[in-house]
């Protein structure tokens, strides 16, 4: 069998989240249940009604593109791209073609070819009636960035990494939420395999309808499969558009592929030119925050941590966030680790359980810090330490408060330890015998018994000392 080269490029679309949508000013409102309800005779395409287009979407559309490194069109304009499908009232999109917003960026190592701006289309319901399709033309006229690569990426790994990193830098900016299931944003995979020695690329293969990240990369290597199937075979691959079928786990031939003539581009008459300033944009640039990488490689400068931990607490915006808040109360950085460690393993669930950030709950990171320094310092176990949290975040009181109200104390008193000690070695006769006779793991049960006794409230490494002495 012969062996083939993989070729990707990716086509992302992602609705920005704006108050209203793109031409009229009908509120641009994912959670809108009820349909046709943000509908006007603009976005619905009426005769005689004039477009105007929303400028916060230019902008959020030039922030993205300069968060990419790409350059921007000083002077621009929106075309007509015709085609009718039942989801499109007007009969036509509002997009651009010509002359994008954003040229030539990159995004980790992935070239960008292009940003443009244009109008979401309706959304057809196939699952209510069998014999119908319905139109929700709620998402209609809703702002939709479009970004396309060059074909930079080689395999499935390469898509999702891609996706994942794009998505994330996205919320940063705070242009979209990005949000596949809600159809926020959209992958679509263009993909084509060609003998390895061949200079020029196989037949282009897109897949859309895709719902997910890892459906993207799924689709990504189904599709590599089966174009290799196909000329193994000694057959020729077909131009088209292929829809991905989530549950089976295939694509599945939609149309042969439209190219750019067959959409008849021509420049929107009721929309005049875009024009930008230098000043305009260097105004844009200015209110790029810190983005994913820049914050990955501050937080293991700066706090000393591991890549695994910068990596959270970045795709974690908000937890990221309050872990620097915390950071900034505590006065010893060697405390910084263990600070994020309890935010990602035992933070973490209650946020997700709540479904919910660090800045809506009760605790804060004064509280949190404290109760990091009295963690490290020994002044309660890590069973107690696990309670101590809890009752922080049911009620967002101070460690000190509950540590006295909930009597979690570690107990260090050389008295009291003793008698645990002794009491856990008189009821743990065999395991005691066991230690003393070479077996260093009974070592971990009489520490067990020990912290059993004392209710979680034992200082374990004391414990150890005391019942290594005791048992020599």
């Amino acid at each position: 069998m012969a062996e083939y080269l993989t070729t990707i490029g990716l086509e992302i679309h992602a609705e920005l989240n704006t108050a209203t949508k793109m031409f009229c000013d009908c509120a641009n409102d994912p959670l809108e249940k009820r349909p046709n309800f943000n509908v006007c005779p603009l976005c619905m395409g009426h005769p005689g009604t004039l477009p105007v287009a929303n400028r916060t979407a230019i902008e959020k559309v030039i922030q993205v593109g300069l968060a990419l490194g790409c350059s921007i069109e000083k002077y621009t304009f929106f075309e007509r791209k015709n085609y009718f499908y039942p989801d499109l009232p007007k009969g036509y999109q509002i997009s651009q073609f010509q002359m994008p917003f954003c040229r030539e960026g990159k995004l980790g190592g992935v070239r960008i070819e292009r940003i443009h701006l244009e109008e979401d289309a309706g959304r057809l319901i196939h699952d209510r009636d069998p014999e119908w399709s319905l139109a929700d033309y709620n998402r209609a006229g809703v702002p939709l960035l479009e970004l396309v690569t060059y074909p930079d990426l080689h395999d499935p790994e390469d898509v999702r990494r891609f996706a994942t990193e794009l998505q994330l830098l996205l919320r940063y900016l705070g242009v979209s939420d990005a949000d596949m299931e809600k159809g926020q944003m959209r992958v679509e995979v263009n993909l084509s395999i060609r003998p390895t020695g061949q200079k020029e690329y196989g037949t282009k293969v897109e897949v859309k309808n895709i719902n997910s990240i890892s459906s993207a990369a799924r689709a990504a290597q189904y599709e590599i499969e089966r174009q290799t199937t196909v000329l193994d075979a000694g057959e020729k691959l077909v131009q088209e558009t292929r829809g991905w079928d989530d549950i089976k786990g295939i694509t599945v031939s939609q149309r042969t592929k439209e190219g750019s003539a067959d959409y008849r581009y021509f420049p929107e008459p009721d929309l005049p030119p875009i024009v930008l300033t230098d000043a305009e944009i260097e105004e844009l640039r200015a209110t790029i925050p810190e983005l994913p990488q820049a914050r990955r490689e501050r937080f293991v400068k700066e706090y000393g941590l591991p890549a695994a931990d910068v990596e959270i607490l970045t795709i974690f915006k908000e937890l990221g966030d309050f872990f620097e808040d915390v950071a900034s109360e505590l006065d010893d950085p060697k405390l910084n680790k263990t600070a994020a460690n309890w935010l990602i393993v035992q933070l973490q669930p209650f946020l997700a359980t709540a479904n919910a950030i660090p800045q809506d709950t009760k605790l804060t990171a004064e509280n949190f810090a404290d109760f990091i320094i009295r963690v490290a310092s020994g002044q309660v176990s890590s069973t107690g330490a696990q309670k101590l949290l809890a009752y922080m975040w049911e009620t967002g009181d101070t460690p000190e408060h509950l540590i006295n109200q909930h009597d979690l104390a570690q107990v260090s008193d050389s008295d009291d330890m003793n008698r645990f000690v002794e009491d856990a070695i008189a009821q743990s006769e065999k395991v005691a015998a066991d230690f003393k006779g070479g077996k260093e793991a009974a070592m971990k049960a009489l520490v067990g018994k020990v912290m059993a006794l004392s209710k979680g409230k034992a200082n374990p490494q004391m414990a150890e000392q005391l019942l290594r002495e005791k048992l020599k």
